[in-house]
């Protein structure tokens, strides 16, 4: 009688560690989702615009596959050396990310990529504009490419799915009585 209370003890033991591991595991599964989509999400709620770099034409600035933040700027606040993301032309949503070299004077700008060698081919006028970029972050771009692709959105899904599952089991560990 008295080892199967000794072994029941042990079992119960066993229960609330396996409670405890799968709830570390539900939390850091919740960690690393909020880790990787809080840098793709949370600037849009201080009125940032995020794009993906997919070329080279601003290295070693900006490398391929960065992501940058875009401030919502008036074009009277652009200065020369500000880098700036505009629509190719009024009548797409395609953009680009380059230098301001030069401020014309019917206050349109011209544009060219670190990389490149020569200017871009047309000024940007004001219309055009979308904003500032304030900041970088490298490898970001790949990664968000990644996660809104239907796979990267199936790998959320199922990694939610684990969280919500770990801490089902710890609860039901933590709660049974062998």
């Amino acid at each position: 009688h008295m080892s199967n209370l000794y072994i029941r003890e042990k079992l119960m033991m066993n229960n609330k560690g396996i409670a405890k591991l799968l709830n570390l595991i539900g939390i850091g599964l919740l960690v690393m989702i909020i880790v990787i989509l809080l840098p793709l999400t949370l600037p849009r709620v201080f009125g940032y615009d995020i794009y993906g770099i997919l070329s080279n034409s601003m290295e070693p600035s900006i490398s391929t596959g960065s992501v940058i933040y875009v401030e919502k700027v008036d074009a009277s606040q652009i200065k020369v050396n500000d880098i700036i993301t505009f629509k190719m032309d009024s009548q797409s949503d395609v953009v680009a990310t380059h230098r301001v070299v030069k401020i014309n004077d019917d206050q349109s700008f011209v544009t060219k990529g670190d990389h490149n060698k020569t200017e871009d081919a047309m000024p940007v006028n004001q219309k055009r504009l979308i904003g500032r970029s304030v900041m970088s972050i490298p490898f970001l771009g790949y990664i968000s490419q990644y996660l809104f692709s239907d796979y990267g959105i199936a790998l959320i899904i199922v990694m939610f799915s684990l969280t919500i599952l770990c801490w089902i089991g710890a609860d039901y560990f933590k709660n049974k009585n062998i």
